[in-house]
């Protein structure tokens, strides 16, 4: 059964992917300050490998760099072939792209893409993991989601329906692995540059920092809160500022919700 006291990362074996930037940096970072080791994912090398730096001035026992495109299966099978950490004490799945376009005007290639990065990608490369994940007798498993996969919202129809999936495969994977915990992270608003390498229909980058996520809260305070939660064991962790009162809104006046959700601005 999983321990659920506090965990202790230092020296643990730790595996994050997209961290070259936002939210997967900023964890990155965090875990560094508790002296792990590092094995991070991303497909901007130069900026991975920033971050790697930084990760040992932080106070990493050591950080490593791997190109991985979490929409390739190539990929995930190359990366996963080559990985030679002695363990996998915590795995963060953090890597994904977002959307800006309705419904209707996005090209179904656009909702395959979104879907292949969001919700395959973490599920291919967890399996890859399987045989290292069940050597373990306890891991963890952080998985990014958002607020927009506990509801729909306008301008993500693709977006919501990758990180609606997460909930359901992972949960059912923690159901059947006594070693595994899954944490959940639910992040709102955070100030990342996620906005502008969102699709539009067309599959073409948003290119835009949208104005709520320019007054999100900040990556450092995002990462603190995600990296407590792992060490607690949490099963679920909402992180953001007043933008989460829609999940409690959803949940207790679902008509109220339906009211109000189409008028949120969605840029």
């Amino acid at each position: 059964m999983f321990e659920t006291s506090m965990i202790k990362f230092e020296g643990k074996h730790i595996l994050i992917t997209g961290a070259s930037s936002g939210i997967g940096a900023g964890i990155a970072r965090e875990f560094a300050s508790r002296h792990a080791n590092l094995y991070l994912t991303g497909r901007n090398k130069e900026r991975l490998l920033e971050v790697c730096e930084e990760c040992m001035s932080a106070g990493a026992a050591s950080a490593r760099a791997y190109i991985v495109d979490m929409a390739s299966e190539g990929s995930i099978t190359g990366f996963s072939a080559s990985f030679d950490a002695p363990a996998l004490d915590v795995l963060v799945l953090n890597a994904g792209i977002s959307q800006r376009s309705t419904a209707f005007e996005t090209d179904p290639s656009v909702d395959r893409a979104i879907m292949e990065t969001d919700f395959f990608g973490p599920v291919r490369l967890t399996k890859e993991f399987s045989g290292l994940i069940k050597a373990q007798e306890h891991c963890s498993i952080a998985v990014t989601t958002s607020i927009s996969g506990l509801f729909g919202f306008p301008l993500r129809s693709a977006y919501c329906a990758a990180k609606h999936a997460l909930f359901g495969f992972f949960e059912s994977l923690e159901l059947e692995n006594e070693n595994i915990r899954v944490t959940f992270l639910i992040p709102g608003r955070v100030n990342t540059p996620i906005s502008k390498s969102a699709l539009d229909g067309k599959g073409e980058r948003h290119g835009v920092m949208d104005a709520g996520q320019a007054n999100g809260i900040s990556v450092e305070k995002c990462a603190r809160k995600a990296v407590r939660a792992i060490a607690r064991g949490r099963h679920r962790k909402l992180i953001g500022g007043i933008e989460l009162i829609m999940v409690y809104i959803k949940k207790w006046f679902p008509g109220l919700f339906f009211k109000i959700a189409g008028r949120v601005k969605a840029t």
